[in-house]
């Protein structure tokens, strides 16, 4: 949150960007979203006291690491614009991994889960890494709505 508002008082007092301040917004918001989900997720761990989760969620986290890395690599090809697309094919294709590995754990849950309260917590744990999925893929095309508007 703290670079977010740091990237925004940036953008509001600097003349001339080095791309659209509401590409910049969107962008910083975006990345922000992503740490928020993940944090409330591992947050709702800790704090729901689920003794087991699913395996697959590991899958999830492998998905999201993945995503995480691609993501900070691409960033700094901002300033050229170049090799940029790849990123986001390769985002789409993680995310539409994540969205499955999510409706499989939510319907194990659903299938498998004698307890209703920790099917609740379980499903709120697994929403919170899918979450963070998405929204690492709204980032990625924010940053193709960037490449495409300075190409």
């Amino acid at each position: 949150d703290e670079s977010t508002h740091a990237i925004i008082r940036r953008v509001n007092t600097t003349f001339i960007t080095p791309f659209d301040r509401e590409d910049i917004y969107n962008l910083a918001s975006g990345l922000d979203d992503v740490m928020d989900y993940m944090e409330e997720a591992v947050d709702l761990v800790l704090l729901y006291e689920v003794e087991k989760l699913p395996s697959e969620l590991a899958n999830q986290v492998e998905v999201l690491q993945r995503c995480a890395e691609l993501s900070a690599e691409a960033m700094p090809r901002l300033k050229t614009m170049k090799d940029l697309e790849e990123y986001w094919i390769e985002i789409n294709r993680l995310e539409n991994q994540a969205d499955s590995l999510h409706r499989k754990m939510v319907a194990a849950l659903f299938n498998n889960s004698p307890d209703p309260v920790n099917l609740i917590k379980v499903k709120a744990i697994v929403d919170g890494f899918e979450n963070a999925a998405d929204a690492f893929e709204k980032v990625a095309h924010v940053v193709e709505g960037i490449a495409v508007k300075e190409s």
